[in-house]
């Protein structure tokens, strides 16, 4: 695992919101899973920068949905006021008044790589402990 991967883990986990979106591609190839922020601003800067997808899915840490996004229509309850916040910034994206910022996104798979080496180590620690080592 690199650096970069734990850096964006970190910066993710920084903004308290975290969760999984689901892109299907229109063309049909294979869904694509990302580890997101699921702030207002970075939702919609993903939504954005998956504009050609047929559809979007995202959901919370536990894999609850919060929204779908389908032919250009936004449905689900993401909590009070997010939903407004998305649609404000997109349109602001999309009229160029705002330019979409960096997405904070990770593949799924190097998320749940960097997870599985926080167990690792969370189990070797706590393993060391009983043994009397740490």
């Amino acid at each position: 695992m690199d650096q970069k991967t734990i850096d964006m883990v970190n910066r993710i986990m920084d903004t308290e919101r975290m969760g999984y979106a689901y892109v299907y591609p229109s063309d049909g190839s294979a869904r694509e899973e990302y580890l997101v922020s699921t702030t207002p601003e970075n939702l919609a800067d993903f939504i954005s920068s998956h504009r050609d997808a047929n559809r979007l899915t995202v959901t919370d840490i536990a894999d609850r949905p919060l929204l779908d996004i389908s032919g250009g229509l936004i449905n689900g309850n993401p909590g009070p006021g997010v939903r407004t916040k998305i649609l404000n910034r997109l349109a602001q994206i999309q009229t160029g008044e705002k330019a979409a910022g960096e997405v904070l996104q990770l593949d799924r798979r190097q998320a749940d790589e960097y997870f599985a080496a926080e167990d690792r180590a969370a189990a070797m620690a706590e393993y060391g402990m009983e043994c009397g080592m740490g």
